[in-house]
């Protein structure tokens, strides 16, 4: 995220449950202390703010599981995939089982192209679930 500036302590109240349900998810994740915890969780929400303006530059990723015997639904999705070969830079296709298959595909472009691309893809009938995790492209 770039270089961090001059720190500056604050003081928050907490309810005692709530903060000790936060140390313990912290120790779960392996943080050593709140205070990288608090900046990480700000960072994520600043992020995640600036991915909904619709000319903003955001790169993702978008996880769809799908069962590969629902009619014609893989012809589908690979003729969407090439409809937007600009905003999909790559797709990774894994087979689950029998039935299922889970591609991920990294998306790249103006916020609201990429989320339109991906809730049409998310959409199609046979696709089971769909999730769009945005980031900031710069």
């Amino acid at each position: 995220m770039g270089l961090m500036g001059e720190l500056a302590r604050i003081g928050v109240a907490i309810d005692e449950d709530l903060l000790k349900r936060f140390d313990e998810l912290n120790g779960r994740r392996g943080y050593t202390n709140r205070s990288e915890a608090f900046r990480d969780l700000i960072r994520d929400v600043l992020i995640q703010e600036t991915t909904t303006t619709p000319e903003r530059d955001v790169v993702g990723t978008l996880t769809l599981v799908y069962d590969h015997y629902v009619r014609m639904l893989t012809d589908r999705l690979t003729e969407m995939q090439h409809d937007h070969h600009q905003e999909i830079v790559s797709t990774l296709h894994v087979h689950l089982d029998h039935h299922h298959c889970l591609e991920v595909l990294v998306l790249r472009g103006k916020s609201a192209q990429v989320r339109a691309i991906a809730d049409k893809l998310i959409a199609t009938k046979g696709v089971q679930h769909g999730r769009l995790t945005l980031t900031s492209a710069g």
